[in-house]
């Protein structure tokens, strides 16, 4: 397999690989065995996937049931996670049962909770499809669902038996999902790699090179931090003011551009605070915009972000907690920012 890795990781009572690259899909049932998952396969995907993929997931697979839910983020829910679980019943899965986790993010999530939960835990795997899944959500161990209050804030620590990222899925993945991939990329440029701050690198046909250097990132800060108790919440750049858009526009905004949005109030904030350079927030918001993703809002009142952000699981001791940026490369968490000044920024990147 030209251009494949195979990136280890440790994590609490178990060690699992990552495989990045083209053609991994072919080799799923060999690597069922070779990781002695035995038990009877179960395939979760969504109705998007379905139809791309069940057929060849049943030429590999022709044993293991597909089980479909909604596509959406609005369907990450305890009453999705609920049909899984009677959908896992009538599939008649034990404890030595697998589940195949194949989507984005959302889906990964969801079926990485429900697999945490089912029978107090069943293995699971984590085929991520879409670009920010691969180097976010399906590296780290984190699942869960929303409420309506906010993001993730049911969930659970439940560590893959691996992960495969086989990047011949990317072929039909639509660019608006492209760039809201490149944006967790990018991300990791900002806190740590500098290297992923070239926008030149966004190639499709690069994207083994860059996704491989975003999640050996991730994965050296969730090595250290697995339970996300210190360093780990550094990955969270962007995240309290994205997520909080999310939120106030009911999910009308993507993830990873809201992200991309929130890096680029971040990097403000952190002027705002006195913590860089006068012209970082400059830097920044050149680069996200370099790269298609939106640098500003509309339709929504300052205020109602700002209130979202209570919600945010991130909070500790009842305080919202920013990653912000000294400089490229150099994260800081800081608490207690003044109210008016987050406003401030809000109010700076509307249209």
């Amino acid at each position: 397999m030209p251009q494949s890795q195979i990136i280890p990781v440790r994590a609490p009572n178990a060690d699992y690989p990552i495989y990045v690259g083209a053609g991994w899909l072919d080799a799923l049932p060999d690597l069922l065995v070779q990781r002695q998952l035995t038990g009877k396969v179960a395939i979760v995907t969504n109705t998007t996937l379905a139809p791309l993929y069940a057929e060849s997931l049943n030429k590999r697979l022709p044993d293991a049931p597909i089980l479909t839910v909604p596509d959406g983020e609005q369907f990450k829910t305890l009453d999705t996670v609920r049909s899984l679980y009677d959908a896992f019943i009538d599939a008649g899965l034990d404890r030595k049962s697998v589940i195949l986790a194949f989507g984005g993010g959302v889906l990964g999530d969801m079926a990485g909770f429900a697999a945490a939960t089912y029978l107090r835990g069943i293995s699971f795997v984590q085929i991520p499809t879409s670009l920010l899944a691969m180097v976010d959500s399906s590296v780290g161990g984190k699942v869960g669902v929303d409420l309506p209050q906010g993001k993730n804030l049911i969930g659970a620590f439940k560590q893959p038996e691996m992960v495969i990222v086989d990047t011949d899925v990317l072929q039909t993945l639509p660019d608006i999902e492209w760039r809201c991939g490149i944006a967790e990329v990018v991300k990791a440029g900002f806190l740590r790699d500098l290297s992923l701050l070239d926008a030149r690198i966004y190639r499709r046909d690069n994207a083994v090179e860059f996704i491989s250097k975003a999640i050996r990132f991730k994965v050296d800060v969730v090595q250290e931090d697995p339970y996300e108790n210190g360093l780990r919440a550094i990955l969270n750049l962007g995240h309290t003011f994205g997520h909080a858009l999310e939120a106030v526009s009911k999910f009308q905004w993507k993830h990873g551009e809201a992200v991309a949005w929130g890096i680029v109030a971040a990097a403000r904030l952190s002027q705002v605070q006195g913590l860089c350079d006068p012209d970082l927030p400059y830097r920044v918001e050149s680069l996200i915009k370099s790269l298609g993703l939106p640098t500003r809002y509309k339709s929504y009142k300052p205020a109602d972000i700002r209130a979202a952000m209570n919600t945010d699981k991130k909070r500790a001791g009842g305080r919202v907690r920013f990653v912000l940026l000294r400089a490229l490369g150099d994260p800081v968490l800081v608490a207690d920012v003044p109210d008016q000044r987050v406003i401030s920024v809000l109010e700076s990147l509307r249209e």
